[in-house]
């Protein structure tokens, strides 16, 4: 409830975040059918750059800017893959961008740039001043729905959704700190029997290495058939005192999802170093084949295993 995104909009970790959403929800529009996106932690929607909030902490310039302006950390041979090439564009399509970045978008209103007249938004949010932006954000829109409870407890009334397919984006502000992994796990565990061809993305903070893990255990013996998880550190994760990288686990993620995230996570890792190379992690949890030659992917300074001779 005292969390504020305003003063972390469009860092290093939205930039995961996000774009992982972004291709989620690309890989749900391959079909023609509809989907369904539930937020369970939605926040205000969109957020202004030149704010007093964005303004203190200024983390945006370490994140977001760093992609809309790479060509001080790359040559011009080396383009951003279309990707990320893509998601960036969408963003800069939101009205009031037209002459820069002054907005940046929060993962509903992101949602809601990219999905089709067709699909569905299910946006809940417990802070009372954050719920009244969305629903002023969302008045004119039709396929957004706004409930002002907790995201957790609406998962048990909006599963399965009515279009059968879609996404549960989990991102809560973890102010509960380890506590609130254990939240994510019951209310994982209630939604996979309620829904358990959905597709759920979890945000998570990485300071300690030790703080997640437990959490990353749990995942390999949740019964989910795929679960892959991506990673882009900027520190190294051994200080609770600050934000050294973030993750997304990803629920029965689409079969390619690994292939398609694997250049973008390599750019970001590129683009967003801060004091020393930022490294990053693509690795399948559970993978339904078990195939370990397409299992993990690790850049610098996470070793590659060994090919046996």
């Amino acid at each position: 409830m005292n969390y504020r995104h305003a003063y972390h909009a469009g860092n290093f970790a939205d930039v995961l975040k996000h774009s992982v959403l972004f291709a989620l929800i690309q890989a749900l529009k391959a079909k023609d059918t509809p989907f369904a996106l539930i937020d369970t932690h939605a926040g205000s929607g969109c957020y202004a750059l030149d704010s007093e909030e964005a303004g203190k902490t200024g983390e945006y310039r370490e994140g977001i800017t760093r992609l809309l302006f790479p060509d001080l950390q790359r040559s011009e041979q080396t383009p951003l893959p279309p990707l990320l090439r893509h998601w960036l564009d969408a963003i800069l399509a939101l009205p009031g961008n037209e002459h820069g970045l002054k907005l940046y978008p929060g993962s509903p209103l992101q949602a809601a740039l990219t999905m089709r007249a067709t699909d569905s938004v299910q946006l809940c949010e417990l802070h009372p001043e954050e719920v009244s932006r969305l629903r002023e954000l969302f008045h004119h829109d039709h396929r957004v729905h706004v409930h002002h409870r907790n995201g957790y407890e609406a998962l048990k009334a909006l599963l399965p959704p009515k279009e059968k397919r879609g996404l549960v984006l989990i991102d809560p502000p973890y102010e509960a700190q380890d506590s609130e992994f254990r939240l994510i796990e019951a209310a994982l565990q209630t939604a996979l029997q309620r829904w358990p061809n959905g597709i759920y993305a979890v945000w998570y903070p990485i300071k300690l290495r030790s703080q997640s893990q437990p959490f990353l255990r749990w995942l390999q013996r949740c019964g989910a058939r795929r679960v892959l998880q991506a990673e882009l550190l900027v520190h190294p994760d051994d200080s609770p005192l600050r934000l050294n990288g973030s993750g997304m686990a990803i629920i029965n993620a689409p079969w390619n999802l690994h292939q398609v995230l694997h250049e973008p996570l390599q750019a970001m890792a590129r683009l967003l170093s801060q004091e020393r190379a930022a490294a990053w992690r693509l690795n399948w949890l559970v993978q339904e084949n078990d195939t370990q030659a397409l299992q993990a992917h690790h850049a610098k300074p996470l070793p590659r295993p060994k090919r046996p001779r």
